[in-house]
């Protein structure tokens, strides 16, 4: 899987931090949208497709655990990655209940970053797939036409952007 076709969406209020990794995760190939609130962010979701969000926990307005849990509403095969610099054992767990894929303290290695977004996103292809396969089964075994049922797949992959 190519990093470029990964698409991140970074959520933080420290515009330093976020430019700094905004460079470095652009730099490592991938695909980059930053925002400084969870406000913001949920209106980049809206408009964009996102295969993993970082998302920070302390955050003014919508916290991160907020945003967290209006993407996935948004967004529910989204990948989220929490970085902070505020975790605590309660907050991952709180995280964890809205999907967290995993919980990064800050200063995270880049190269646990990396790979961590490279692993969420390995995770939301196989949820898609599961989910596809699920439809197409339904889509199958539902008895209609022949034509019925190419038409029926041929919405599914576009749903699902399979080609």
């Amino acid at each position: 899987m190519e990093k470029k076709e990964i698409r991140v969406l970074l959520i933080d209020d420290e515009e330093e931090l976020i430019d700094y990794l905004s460079k470095r995760l652009l730099r490592a190939g991938f695909t980059v949208t930053a925002t400084t609130s969870g406000a913001q962010a949920l209106e980049v979701a809206t408009a964009e497709d996102f295969d993993v969000a970082i998302v920070d926990l302390k955050m003014p307005g919508i916290d991160g655990i907020e945003t967290q849990r209006r993407l996935k509403e948004i967004r529910p095969f989204l990948q989220t990655i929490v970085l902070t610099g505020h975790g605590s054992i309660d907050t991952a767990l709180e995280s964890g209940k809205h999907d967290a894929f995993l919980f990064l303290a800050k200063p995270a290695e880049h190269e646990q970053l990396v790979q961590a977004i490279i692993d969420a996103k390995a995770q939301k292809k196989e949820l898609l797939y599961d989910q596809f396969r699920e439809e197409m089964e339904q889509i199958t075994c539902s008895g209609g036409s022949p034509k019925e049922i190419v038409h029926a797949v041929d919405q599914l992959r576009k749903k699902y952007d399979l080609h």
